[in-house]
């Protein structure tokens, strides 16, 4: 719809209130729009600019403005990075998130811009991640690039705003519609070179990102998960029709640029002592638990002291029940 006229598209959605939007339509004062953009503090920038980011052309209906919070120019030189998308599910698990960050963290240590929706869930732990190594990330958003959304993300808005930059193709004050999510997904997978989904169920959002990805020609990956789970259901089908396997930020780098061409800085942690690492080896193969460790050779005291300092050092994550996952 977004790629029709705008006569044809009054003519298709506006029913009996046609006569009415066509008089707005006529009586639009553009330079009003600008004077409130500019009291939101956002930049913009039209699509007839010469520096309009090159690759939303490629799209069936580019926007023809982007709104900005943050500088303008930081925006511009920010796109013009190489630049990769995690995406995922809202309602992630532990799994997902600790994955979602772990990716973007190495990413944004090998210099690319990071970019995400800031949705809850997956989105959020990505550019928390890419801010927690000091890199760059790009949040486009569904509806006014001024309001956080949802509002439950304001502090991740501002820290985003400080050093990366939000983008959005609705003017300043816009709310979100039902039809805004999609067709802002549309924009993420054409600004980013390649596109990683992370968690998906069989109708996540995510997965309308992967597929915008698919049709403009770019590359799309997907990080595999327990055929049991719902949330992996997205991900394991698109594995299976040709997304490349993601399981660490060097297959992103490798599939971007060629294997081995450009490696990622792995985050530092203090080197284990042999027994730690037995025990690390034991979590990550299931024994989850203090009692599944104890029936693999440790014992309670052994356990309970080495999971403490593994959780402290950052290689363990509690989660529900007791159990502990590793952290990637």
């Amino acid at each position: 719809m977004l790629a029709l006229p705008d006569d044809e598209l009054i003519a298709a959605l506006a029913g009996r209130r046609r006569p009415g939007i066509e008089r707005e339509l006529c009586r639009l004062d553009v330079g009003a729009l600008r004077a409130r953009a500019s009291v939101a503090g956002l930049g913009l920038i039209c699509r007839c600019d010469p520096a309009y980011p090159a690759q939303l052309r490629s799209l069936d209906a580019p926007p023809a403005v982007l709104h900005v919070s943050g500088s303008l120019e930081r925006a511009l030189a920010l796109l013009e990075r190489d630049s990769v998308a995690i995406v995922g599910a809202r309602r992630a698990s532990g799994y997902g998130l600790d994955v979602a960050r772990s990716l973007a963290r190495g990413l944004a240590t090998a210099g690319l811009t990071v970019i995400s929706g800031m949705a809850l869930g997956t989105d959020s732990a990505a550019h928390a991640g890419t801010l927690a190594a000091h890199g760059a990330t790009v949040a486009v958003l569904p509806g006014g690039a001024d309001r956080p959304y949802p509002a439950s993300r304001r502090p991740l808005y501002r820290r985003i705003v400080a050093t990366g930059t939000i983008l959005s193709e609705l003017p300043a004050g816009a709310a979100v519609r039902r039809w805004a999510p999609p067709a802002r997904n549309r924009l993420i997978a054409a600004l980013a070179a390649v596109t990683v989904v992370v968690e998906a169920g069989a109708r996540s959002g995510a997965l309308v990102t992967a597929s915008y990805a698919r049709e403009l020609g770019h590359p799309v990956g997907a990080v595999p998960g327990r055929v049991t789970s719902d949330l992996a259901g997205g991900c394991n089908g698109l594995i299976r029709t040709g997304a490349t396997l993601i399981r660490r930020p060097q297959d992103v780098l490798d599939e971007l640029f060629g294997e081995g061409v450009v490696t990622y800085r792995e985050a530092v942690r203090p080197p284990l002592r042999e027994e730690l690492e037995r025990l690390l080896c034991a979590v990550g193969k299931g024994h989850d638990t203090i009692a599944a460790l104890g029936q693999s050779g440790f014992s309670p005291e052994q356990a309970l002291a080495g999971i403490s300092e593994l959780e402290l050092c950052g290689y363990v994550r509690r989660g529900p029940g007791g159990r502990f996952s590793v952290v990637p």
